[in-house]
């Protein structure tokens, strides 16, 4: 019965209209990578130091979802989109003005906190219509369309840069915004209704929030998806000064190295879909989590010596970043498989802590003290130890039955 109710809710288009909302996160975050040099110069500071507006963004992303969630389980899902969206079109109108790091900073907070509206809602209108297999396949599935973004977002931004300055790069994201928010008036229906909204106040909401916490079932897949996801955001906030200031790459030849990472996650999506009917959704993020382990294990290596070959540098990057591909959509499933009605509440803390790690990350970067390269492999293999801790916690039941077979 919820198999075919969820092949009959599954489209395409509804799919690409998700999609969408969910790459505004990967567009606002990897559009302006090429520019952080030159931005770096206007503002008369470091690289590092406008690099820094990363993981202000990863804090408007962990603050704003918080709030979208629990909002969404008690309204509905499509007036938070209304709100967030505007939110994100005024504030990249503000990112275009900022004349400082400061400044800039304060509006890719405030664009975070818009544009991870889409990010919440996606994931749980895909839990409000589908089973927790065919959630599986949709994550999926957004997640190949999803990796699109992150591989065109820094040629763009480097193609933009070719033409005009950095600005534009933030006159592009308001236009995205604006295209986003027509897409949901006319397109996206309402998909929790009133009968199944709860009735939260503030302390219900945070009670609801201990009660899923406190579900294992929630628990130890969310922190396999969020740290394997940190991983990510370790090679987003490193990447531009290991291969731009490290080795030299100019900003076309780095938007070619960062499209072929994220096209590595699409590909092992695709692959992770391939595989649905012969690998139980445990067993995928397993796969993934051990990838993960070898490519954050090389750059480990390749950083603690100097002049290691770039080519060796990326395969590392390569198998860190990919793995995602099994690990995000099979985590994610997992994790959603028994919230029903919270879907939102439980989207919001998955994301949140998903950005948290990013924000962290970021931070931990500030402070290790050995070359770009070394630190990205401490922090990467740190965040991978921590998730494969998770999906062994995971394991006992599931594991007994499907390895007799």
């Amino acid at each position: 019965m919820s198999v075919q109710q969820s092949t009959q809710q599954y489209s395409t288009a509804w799919i690409m209209l998700l999609a969408l909302l969910t790459s505004l996160g990967p567009l606002s975050i990897d559009m302006y990578l090429p520019a952080l040099p030159q931005m770096a110069q206007d503002f008369g500071v470091s690289t590092q130091m406008v690099a820094n507006t990363l993981p202000a963004y990863f804090l408007g992303l962990a603050l704003g979802q918080l709030v979208y969630g629990p909002l969404s389980d008690r309204i509905g899902r499509k007036t938070p989109l209304y709100f967030g969206l505007i939110l994100y079109i005024v504030a990249s109108m503000l990112c275009i003005f900022a004349t400082n790091e400061w400044s800039l900073i304060a509006a890719r907070i405030l664009q975070a906190v818009g544009g991870c509206v889409g990010v919440v809602i996606a994931r749980a209108a895909i839990r409000d219509r589908l089973d927790m297999h065919a959630s599986a396949q949709a994550f999926a599935s957004m997640m190949i369309v999803m990796g699109i973004a992150p591989i065109i977002a820094p040629s763009l931004g480097a193609m933009v840069l070719k033409f005009f300055s950095w600005h534009a790069v933030f006159v592009f994201l308001t236009l995205m915004g604006v295209i986003c928010l027509l897409c949901i008036h006319f397109f996206f229906k309402e998909s929790l209704a009133p009968e199944r909204r709860l009735k939260l106040n503030i302390n219900q909401i945070i009670n609801l929030y201990a009660v899923i916490l406190k579900d294992q079932s929630f628990r130890w897949p969310m922190l396999a998806g969020c740290f394997s996801g940190g991983i990510l955001f370790c090679y987003i906030s490193s990447s531009a000064s290991v291969l731009m200031d490290d080795y030299g790459l100019n900003q076309q030849q780095f938007a070619y190295a960062f499209g072929l990472n994220a096209f590595g996650i699409m590909l092992l999506s695709t692959l992770n879909k391939k595989l649905a009917y012969k690998f139980s959704v445990l067993s995928r993020l397993k796969m993934g989590g051990m990838l993960q382990l070898v490519g954050a294990s090389i750059l480990f290596i390749a950083g603690l010596f100097s002049h290691t070959p770039l080519w060796i540098v990326f395969i590392g990057m390569f198998l860190a970043v990919s793995g995602i591909g099994f690990t995000g959509p099979n985590a994610m499933a997992l994790a959603m498989s028994e919230q029903g009605a919270r879907a939102g509440t439980a989207s919001a803390i998955m994301g949140s802590i998903q950005f948290a790690c990013g924000l962290l990350g970021g931070v931990i970067l500030n402070f290790l003290v050995w070359n770009a390269l070394l630190n990205m492999g401490i922090l990467m293999l740190i965040f991978v130890v921590i998730t494969l801790i998770a999906i062994m916690k995971l394991t006992p039941p599931v594991e007994h039955q499907s390895t007799h077979h």
